[in-house]
């Protein structure tokens, strides 16, 4: 497992990772962002926001992609926090879908209701796709 922290010069934050897409890593990967937001200053509101995020994007690569492993990227700039899990793909893209009574399969909503903006983009490898969502600083507290 590779971690890559970057910094750049315009006052954003980078941290990347790469996991197996195993559902074992969802939890690896809800620590890892929890971790850096810890050294980022990050208080808890947003740290809890962001790990399930973190924890719902990365399922949804593990659950409904054929992927072999799975990249996330967090992006701390001045307005947001970006976090984004880069997958191997599939037939369809993510979408919200009614879920009635069943507990699975939320995901996606979950997103919807804790983000200001989330979406996919494929990133012209074959099927690979970035499912990404974005939490304005002031959902919780600024890092």
């Amino acid at each position: 497992m590779a971690q890559r922290p970057q910094q750049h010069a315009d006052t954003a934050r980078r941290f990347a990772f790469e996991l197996p897409a195993l559902t074992a890593s969802v939890a690896r990967a809800r620590r890892l962002a929890e971790e850096r937001l810890i050294l980022w200053g990050c208080g808890p509101d947003i740290r809890d926001t962001v790990a399930l995020v973190v924890s719902e994007l990365v399922t949804n690569a593990v659950v409904h992609t054929a992927s072999a492993r799975v990249i996330c990227e967090i992006r701390e700039n001045e307005e947001t926090l970006r976090i984004a899990v880069r997958d191997e793909g599939g037939p369809a893209g993510p979408r919200i879908r009614d879920c009635g009574q069943d507990e699975r399969g939320r995901g996606l909503l979950i997103v919807d209701a804790l983000c200001t903006a989330w979406g996919a983009d494929r990133t012209g490898h074959g099927t690979a796709q970035v499912v990404w969502a974005e939490l304005a600083h002031g959902t919780g507290e600024p890092c």
